[in-house]
């Protein structure tokens, strides 16, 4: 008899340990369900490897507009870093001064862990960790060219009388969790295109330097659930205690961008992915940190997709049904 905790452990372990493989093809079976209705509308007009190409470019395009929006953002960031060395300097000597006469000590070792250059290099060793991709980037684009030209014939053999009735469950299935994840992305960048545009205009208002930077960061961190917002938070509140050396702008700053994640991402997404998507947040936040804990990056961004799949797949057996019941943050519909 199977032991099911003996089998989760090795499943879990299998995923751990070959992540450099199950990782890139996880990723290129998500970026397959958004790509494929754009291929499938260009075939129509261009033929079949010409339609491909495009459909590749786009993807690529798309994948180098949210990373570069980081990577220029925390570039802008380190880079005032750099020239306000002085600044920061005298603030931290302030701030130190202050506490040591209300009787908190500052020791060496906690200065020095806070010290300017600790947080150039951590800035520098965030933008070095996001251009250390490139092996799963182009691994993960082989496993998307590979699978948009076999996804045609794939669904001509699921179809197959030899496959029945398996085939077409199949494709029901992955029809519907494919369109579920397409409203879920096209809702999420909605939401972070909004939320980059809403954080310019605050921070600008709020007289926080690098508006511009603020936005393109929060717009790229806000792909991932939870762990995005709450950087896109934090990293400003922190940078207007070093600009300005005062509480009051950082609590400002602080409260402001609080309140524009929670109005955009408890109220306007919500409302625009509708009952269909309905997940609980509780499993939402498990899973990005669950999948982030296994994969990393990629995997806190991919962990509300792989959701999806295991809630839409579950709500079509009369066995798992109810694991969907409890996953779902609303009323199932089947």
């Amino acid at each position: 008899m199977v032991n099911p905790i003996a089998t989760g452990i090795l499943v879990l372990a299998a995923l751990y340990f070959a992540r450099s493989i199950l990782m890139p093809l996880a990723f290129s079976l998500f970026v397959i369900a958004l790509a494929w209705p754009i291929q499938m509308a260009l075939q129509r007009r261009i033929p079949r490897l010409a339609a491909l190409l495009i459909t590749l470019l786009l993807v690529v395009l798309v994948i180098v507009i949210v990373g570069s929006a980081i990577v220029w953002g925390l570039g802008e960031l380190s880079q005032w870093l750099f020239y306000n060395t002085g600044r920061l300097q005298a603030i931290y000597a302030s701030w130190t001064d202050w506490l040591e006469g209300h009787g908190i000590a500052i020791v060496s070792p906690l200065g020095e862990l806070f010290s300017i250059s600790r947080l150039v290099g951590l800035t520098h060793s965030l933008v070095t960790r996001l251009n250390s991709v490139a092996g799963f980037a182009v691994l993960t684009f082989i496993f998307v060219m590979l699978g948009l030209l076999e996804a045609e014939d794939l669904q001509r053999r699921l179809r197959s009388s030899l496959a029945q009735p398996q085939g077409e469950m199949l494709l029901h299935i992955g029809r519907e969790i494919a369109g579920k994840i397409r409203r879920f992305m096209v809702v999420r960048s909605l939401a972070c295109i909004l939320t980059g545009l809403v954080v310019w205009a605050f921070t600008l208002v709020a007289g926080l330097e690098l508006a511009s930077a603020w936005a393109a960061i929060a717009f790229a961190l806000n792909y991932i659930p939870f762990i995005g917002p709450l950087m896109a938070t934090i990293f400003p509140t922190l940078f207007a205690i070093a600009q300005s050396g005062s509480w009051q702008l950082a609590l400002i700053v602080f409260v402001g961008l609080n309140v524009i994640q929670f109005a955009i991402g408890s109220y306007l997404e919500p409302f625009l992915t509708g009952a269909s998507l309905a997940i609980s947040p509780f499993a939402v936040m498990f899973a990005v940190f669950f999948w982030s804990f296994m994969w990393g990056v990629p995997g806190a961004f991919i962990g509300v997709p792989i959701l999806i799949v295991v809630v839409t797949w579950c709500a079509h057996e009369q066995s798992t049904r109810w694991i969907a019941t409890l996953l779902s943050g609303g009323r199932q519909s089947t």
